[in-house]
C-alpha cells in the first residue's frame, strides 16, 4: 500500500467546507473522484509493470495470478479520519490458489517459497520486484501535485459560489 500524503489538515478543512455547502455531497463526490483520478497514471504504470512479468504459462483451474492482482488494484480517496488522502491499494480478497499474499510476494525481491504440487519439494519463485513500489516512489512529486490540483479545484469551486 502506497500513500501520497498531502497536508492532511488542509484536505480535512476542504472536506468540512464542502459538507457545509448546499450541494456539499456532490462537491465531496467530485473531490474524491478527482483525487482517485490523480493516481490513474500510477495505476497504469503498476499495471504495465505487473503484466510485463514473465510467467510459466502453466494451465490452472482459476484465474491467472497477475489478472487477479490487477483486478483488486484500486485508487481510494478518504476525506475524513486519520488517513485522509488518496492511496493505491491491492486487496487480498479474491486471490486465486489460496494465495492471499500474492500482491505482496510478487513485489518482494526475494520472492516466495512454495511446495511443488504433490511432492515434498520446495522451490523459490520470483515475481517482479518493485512492480508496485517503483512507479509510485519515482513519481511521488507528480502525484502529490495532482492531488493538490484536485484540492485547489474544489477550493475554487467553493470560492466562486461566494
Amino acid at each position: 500500500m502506497i500513500e501520497v500524503s498531502v497536508d492532511q489538515q488542509q484536505l480535512q478543512a476542504v472536506a468540512r467546507r464542502l459538507s457545509q455547502e448546499a450541494d456539499g455531497k456532490k462537491l465531496r463526490r467530485d473531490l474524491a473522484k478527482n483525487l482517485r483520478a490523480a493516481l490513474d497514471p500510477a495505476k497504469q504504470e503498476i499495471r504495465s509493470g505487473l503484466m510485463s512479468m514473465s510467467t510459466a504459462g502453466l494451465p490452472t483451474d482459476g484465474p491467472p495470478l497477475r489478472a487477479a492482482v490487477l483486478k483488486n488494484l484500486k485508487a481510494e480517496a478518504r476525506l475524513t479520519g486519520r488517513s485522509t488522502g488518496a492511496r493505491l491499494r491491492i486487496r487480498k480478497k479474491g486471490m486465486p490458489r489460496d494465495f492471499p499474499n500474492a500482491p505482496k510476494r510478487l513485489n518482494r525481491k526475494g520472492g516466495w517459497r512454495h511446495q511443488v504440487y504433490g511432492r515434498d519439494v520446495w522451490v523459490r519463485q520470483l515475481g517482479e520486484p518493485d512492480y508496485f513500489d517503483r512507479p509510485t516512489r519515482q513519481n511521488k512529486a507528480v502525484y502529490r501535485a495532482a492531488v493538490r490540483a484536485a484540492m485547489a479545484d474544489s477550493i475554487r469551486r467553493i470560492s466562486a459560489r461566494g
